[in-house]
């Protein structure tokens, strides 16, 4: 396994930008197994949500490989987004990307349990 960049429920101070090699990102699960969400590429950017909302992150991203990963902290982030708003464009893509994601994995999960309530 690679280097963990960051742990799920730490800190959100900055995010990434991967400029080469990739990034696992995983979600610890109740019995402390981890599973895998995604796996990101360069280009491509992540820990953005904690930029933006100031929560812990909700998820543990780790290096797949040797990866060159850029840091970009909270003041960059926001600095960048005044100065250059349309930036931010192809961030909020990404953000609404990922909840239309978890929102499909969410209901997903959920007909097995509206069925056996039915049932019932």
């Amino acid at each position: 396994m690679g280097e963990t960049i960051f742990d799920q429920g730490s800190v959100s101070d900055c995010a990434y930008i991967i400029e080469s090699g990739s990034v696992e990102i995983l979600e610890k699960q109740s019995d402390g197994e981890y599973r895998l969400i995604e796996v990101l590429k360069p280009n491509e950017i992540f820990g953005e949500m904690g930029v933006i909302d100031g929560l812990p992150r909700s998820a543990t991203a780790r290096a797949r490989e040797d990866s060159h990963i850029f840091v970009l902290t909270r003041d960059a982030f926001h600095h960048m987004a005044q100065s250059k708003p349309e930036v931010m464009v192809p961030i909020l893509k990404v953000l609404v990307s990922r909840l239309r994601q978890t929102m499909g994995s969410m209901a997903g999960t959920c007909r097995p349990a509206r069925r056996e309530l039915h049932r019932v």
